[in-house]
């Protein structure tokens, strides 16, 4: 019977190929985001460094403020939603100034461009209402775990709508992320306030998750107002969709609170607030201020990159917000606690390290 290999082959053929080294890979790596920096000018890059900070400072500060304004003896939901839109002109007062500047013209409404901007402007007021919720009833390191659902949301919306690659690694974070909800889950009878009953916990805890899977929509829906609507590449139009958009949800959310009667009933609430009024309206102005900065900046990144380095950035203030909640809150923060806080940092690098060729150039991920 004739050998499978022939004896001067076998050393050749059953010898494994030489391993390439961590600095390599580091050296690739490095030549690799040299040659991405090199095809945007530095003003592509100074601004998508911006935008990824505003994301990652003003959203937990928001959350930090959001838990404040509950903690300190505000209970209107409606309120804290309509605090999360009211900041909308600070975005007119940046846009503005770059028609003169840039020597640009306002892009041209036509219907389909306007009931985008309708529908995104609804599901916005739906969702800050269901944070309102869950900031109203879980802590805000709970909360912002949680929230960190939406990174799984925004993988699968950008899939089905806007074509974005997903792969093994992004589903095995999908799984990660989604075990570290349920390890939250299973502490609930040690991370609740004392006057919050469990119904309430539950309660809260279900509109985060709802909240995260609308916050993922809306994320892709926007990219693909972007991609398919809009077309133009300046930061006017990102600036456009974001007053557009945060109009409507003003809109929407200033009728649920003169519905529901809230504004009547702020002027007591302030009085009864802990801290008095001043504090009760610097809570709500900087609660403005700080969440439209944050979504002004996610904004940008969307435009500037894509859904996939959105909902990365999204997802990494998580941990942000649950770190200074804990030190600036006091937040209870458990064993099952610091275990999802791992996990979910797993389930992050899991997803980075998947989408990290898909962000290097950016442009590779818009049609």
């Amino acid at each position: 019977m004739q050998p499978l290999l022939e004896p001067g082959d076998r050393m050749e053929e059953a010898s494994p190929e030489p391993s390439v080294s961590l600095w390599s890979k580091i050296y690739t790596f490095r030549t690799m985001a040299w040659e991405a920096y090199k095809k945007k000018p530095s003003s592509h890059w100074i601004l998508l460094f911006l935008s990824s900070a505003a994301m990652l400072v003003a959203f937990p500060a928001s959350s930090i403020l959001s838990r404040l304004y509950y903690s300190n003896g505000g209970t209107s939901k409606w309120i804290i939603s309509w605090v999360a839109v009211a900041g909308w002109p600070l975005t007119a007062l940046i846009l503005f100034p770059t028609y003169f500047f840039c020597k640009t013209f306002p892009t041209p409404l036509n219907l389909k461009l306007t009931l985008s901007y309708i529908v995104l402007g609804f599901l916005s007021a739906a969702d800050n209402l269901m944070y309102a919720y869950a900031y109203a009833y879980l802590p805000a390191s709970t909360a912002a775990l949680l929230a960190s659902s939406s990174l799984v949301f925004s993988a699968l919306f950008g899939y089905l709508f806007v074509k974005n690659k997903l792969n093994a690694s992004m589903i095995n974070a999908i799984v990660i992320i989604t075990a570290a909800m349920t390890i939250i889950a299973l502490d609930s009878d040690s991370d609740t306030y004392g006057n919050i009953t469990n119904s309430q916990y539950i309660t809260g805890f279900i509109w985060d998750i709802l909240g995260s899977a609308l916050h993922g929509l809306i994320f892709a829906l926007s990219e693909l107002v972007f991609v398919k609507l809009l077309g133009r590449r300046s930061f006017h139009v990102v600036l456009e969709q974001q007053v557009m958009v945060s109009l409507f949800a003003f809109i929407f959310t200033t009728i649920g609170v003169v519905v529901s009667r809230d504004f009547q009933a702020m002027k007591s609430e302030a009085k009864s607030f802990e801290g008095g009024t001043t504090s009760y309206l610097l809570v709500l102005i900087w609660g403005a201020i700080t969440f439209q900065l944050g979504v002004l900046g996610a904004t940008a990144v969307l435009f500037l990159s894509s859904t996939v380095l959105a909902g990365v950035l999204n997802a990494i203030r998580v941990p942000l917000t649950s770190i200074a909640a804990v030190i600036l809150l006091h937040d209870p923060m458990s064993g099952f606690k610091i275990l999802s806080l791992v996990v979910t940092f797993w389930g992050f690098g899991s997803y980075i390290w998947a989408v990290h060729p898909l962000v290097k150039i950016p442009h590779n991920t818009r049609s």
